[in-house]
């Protein structure tokens, strides 16, 4: 009886080629798993400074109010729209 090398190759080949594949598929796992963790913690900060920002903000905006400071009002205002018009968020805001 003769052995088919070019079959056991094959077989042999699949047996690695899958191994390989399993531990590329639990390294990325893990990887997804922890960056997803990151993902999470990064939205909440995210989220706590836009709280924390937009009370500044309104906050800012009462306290110009109360003192009557239009040429104030109007440079804080030119600033921040400066702001959002450079991070590109006046032009969400508008759609």
């Amino acid at each position: 009886m003769e052995i088919n090398w070019i079959a056991v190759g094959w077989i042999i080949d699949m047996i690695l080629n899958g191994f390989v594949w399993l531990v590329i598929a639990v390294i990325f796992l893990t990887l997804i798993d922890v960056t997803d963790t990151w993902t999470r913690k990064a939205i909440k900060w995210v989220d706590k400074a836009d709280i924390w920002i937009r009370k500044l903000i309104d906050n800012l905006f009462e306290w110009i109010q109360k003192k009557n400071l239009k040429i104030i009002s109007s440079i804080i205002l030119l600033i921040i729209f400066g702001i959002f018009a450079q991070l590109g968020i006046i032009p969400k805001l508008i759609t």
